[in-house]
């Protein structure tokens, strides 16, 4: 079941929703480290982390889900958010440079529809990138977060999606290895667990953090290969090869010339 707006709002206003928002968007602005000028959409619920482009973007899209509600973001200035469904987009082929999906591929029950539907909409050098659960992660067994809902994913069925959906892997970052549990120690120390998560147990991250490009594989135009020419018979005592060299360097004149060539030769024999 999807999670309500309100209810991810209410999330990322919490303090432990604070803390996981402050170690993604670390992580986020870590691997895009400058959009200048390029065009960028947020998927799902990615307005607590869109804010990180506002200033450099030359334009920012916010697409919310149907089922799950829209806010207006920003609060103030022109309206970026728009409802819409995650498998049509209102968008044109090829309009967009770069996809920040967060809280969508896991509430999404037609995950191959929707990322075929992002690929539509990227550039030919678009890069899309994912925020999932982790499935061997302790934030997908509790109920308590939004990462807690939905389907989790592991890295090999991510890799697997996203290689059908005609995309490359490009990178992967193991994120939150913090308990999900709202206590002031665990806070404190939610720096700590990341750096020594990151080291001890990658694999039990609470979500998995992957860029992909996408793929544009360009029709390879064949040419007909040339007619190959009839090889004559060799004589008695020629190899073949030495017949077709003969026939390549020195070929047969057309029709016409041998007949005069023949019709030169019996005005020779007889004498005229």
């Amino acid at each position: 079941m999807r999670p309500d707006v309100s209810e991810l709002s209410e999330f990322y206003s919490c303090p432990l929703g604070g803390v996981a928002r402050r170690l993604l968007a670390h992580r986020i602005r870590s691997v895009w480290p400058n959009v200048a000028g390029e065009a960028v959409l947020g998927l799902g619920f990615a307005a607590p982390f869109m804010r990180l482009f506002r200033n450099e973007a030359q334009r920012l899209l916010l697409g919310m889900p149907d089922e799950q509600g829209a806010v207006r973001w920003p609060q103030e200035g022109p309206v970026c958010s728009f409802l819409a469904s995650e498998t049509e987009l209102p968008l044109e082929t090829s309009s967009v440079d770069r996809v920040l999906a967060v809280h969508c591929l896991e509430h999404c029950g037609m995950s191959r529809p929707l990322l075929r539907e992002i690929w539509r909409v990227l550039t030919p050098e678009g890069r899309l990138l994912l925020v999932v659960p982790n499935r061997r992660g302790v934030w997908a067994r509790m109920d308590t977060t939004p990462f807690g809902h939905g389907h989790p994913y592991s890295r090999g069925q991510v890799q697997r999606l996203l290689g059908d959906c005609l995309y490359d892997a490009t990178g992967w970052w193991p994120s939150l290895f913090m308990p999900p549990a709202n206590l002031r120690l665990v806070l404190k120390t939610a720096i700590a667990w990341e750096r020594i998560g990151l080291f001890a147990w990658p694999a039990f991250a609470g979500v998995l953090i992957v860029e992909a490009q996408k793929q544009v594989y360009a029709p390879i135009k064949g040419t007909r290969p040339p007619a190959r020419a009839k090889l004559q018979t060799a004589p008695r005592g020629l190899a073949s090869s030495e017949v077709s060299r003969e026939a390549v360097r020195c070929p047969a004149p057309p029709p016409q010339t041998r007949s005069a060539a023949s019709s030169q030769g019996l005005f020779q024999r007889n004498g005229v």
